[in-house]
């Protein structure tokens, strides 16, 4: 397998990192999965604690990092440049193929 590298400047990573998380909309907390509501008996609402009792945040830190979620993205839009251009190049093809031609003619002349 191939290996495509790219070499960022350290004064430039940061902002190609916020760049991207930026341009791309990554959340910077995302929902807690430990957050789980459940209802009491008298039907109201029960929220989550941890251990020691206090309450657990609805919200975490976005657990994928600016690093990572840029690679995800790079990976994904290469990924469907390739996809677009390859269905772009297959219907071209295709359409080359067909034999559109068709006969009509008016049957009282």
């Amino acid at each position: 397998m191939a290996i495509f590298e790219l070499e960022i400047g350290d004064s430039d990573i940061q902002r190609v990192l916020d760049a991207v998380a930026g341009n791309y909309h990554r959340p910077e907390l995302v929902e807690n999965p430990d957050y789980i509501v459940a209802l009491g008996e008298d039907g109201g609402e029960i929220f989550p604690v941890d251990e020691n009792g206090d309450p657990i945040p609805q919200n975490i830190e976005n657990p994928e990092t600016k690093g990572s979620f840029t690679h995800r993205m790079v990976r994904e839009f290469l990924s469907g440049h390739v996809q677009s251009w390859e269905i772009k190049q297959a219907k071209i093809a295709a359409a080359e193929s067909l034999n559109t031609g068709v006969e009509i003619a008016d049957p009282n002349s």
